[in-house]
C-alpha cells in the first residue's frame, strides 16, 4: 500500500475497514512513525476503531473519537480536534471514516484542505459477503456513493471480504474474483487482500499482496 500522509479507509457498514485503520496504524508505527488515528464514525456501529484506543495509544499513536464513542448514545457528534488532521506537522493520519454515503459525509468537511495538499489516499474497503455490496454493481454504486458524499475521489481497493468469526481460508479466496472484477470495472489498484493473521499460512501463493490483520477486541 502506498505511504500517504493521510490514508482514508472507507466502505459499507460491516466491511472491515476498522481493523484495516488500526493495523495499518500500528504498522506505520512500528516503522517508526509519528501516527495518528481519527476515528470519524458519527454514529456508533458494532466495531469501530475507537475499541483498540487503549492499545493504539500503549504504541504511542494519537487518537481523536468523539466524546460519545462506545457509550449507549447515537449521537452524530465529531470532535473539535478532526480539523488539526490537515496540518502536516501532524505526521501520518489514518482515517476510520463512517459507514457508507452517510459515514463519508464527516469527511466532506476536510475535503477542500487534503485536496489542497494532495498527499492523499482513499481506500475503499470490499466484502462481497456483506448485503449491498455482494456483486460488483452493488460495489461500484456504493463507491460512486462513498466518493460523492466525501467529495473525494476513491483511489484504491482493498479486499477484506470475509464472514466474522466463520471466514476461512476458502472464504477469502472464493472472494479474489469477485475483487479482481471490480478493480478492473473501476480502474483503481488492489492494493491488498486482507485476512485474519491466523489464516495466512494458508493463503500464502494464493493472494496478491496479502496483508495479516492482528483482529480487533473490544475492552468492555
Amino acid at each position: 500500500m502506498e505511504n500517504k500522509r493521510i490514508t482514508v479507509f472507507c466502505g459499507h457498514y460491516g466491511s472491515g475497514k476498522s481493523n484495516l485503520a488500526v493495523n495499518y496504524a500500528l504498522k506505520l508505527r512500528a516503522e517508526g512513525k509519528s501516527v495518528t488515528l481519527a476515528d470519524l464514525d458519527i454514529v456508533n456501529p458494532y466495531f469501530r476503531s475507537a475499541d483498540s484506543k487503549r492499545e493504539l495509544e500503549d504504541q504511542g499513536i494519537r487518537v481523536i473519537v468523539s466524546d460519545y464513542a462506545n457509550t449507549n448514545l447515537d449521537v452524530p457528534a465529531l470532535p473539535a480536534e478532526i480539523y488539526s488532521l490537515c496540518d502536516p506537522a501532524l505526521g501520518c493520519v489514518v482515517i476510520d471514516l463512517g459507514g457508507d454515503d452517510r459515514g463519508a459525509l464527516a469527511l466532506g468537511r476536510l475535503r477542500h484542505q487534503i485536496r489542497q495538499e494532495d498527499n492523499y489516499a482513499m481506500v475503499f474497503v470490499l466484502n462481497c459477503y456483506r448485503p449491498l455490496t455482494r456483486t460488483p454493481e452493488e460495489a461500484l454504486e456504493v463507491i460512486a456513493e462513498v466518493s460523492a458524499a466525501a467529495g473525494l475521489p476513491v483511489t484504491a481497493l482493498a479486499n477484506n471480504s470475509n464472514l466474522g468469526e466463520e471466514t476461512t481460508a476458502e472464504t477469502v479466496l472464493d472472494s479474489l474474483d469477485f475483487a479482481k472484477e471490480v478493480s478492473e470495472r473501476t480502474g483503481l489498484p488492489l492494493v491488498c487482500t486482507a485476512a485474519d493473521e491466523k489464516l495466512c499460512p494458508a493463503l500464502e501463493g494464493k493472494a496478491e499482496a496479502l496483508l495479516p490483520l492482528k483482529l480487533q477486541e473490544k475492552y468492555y
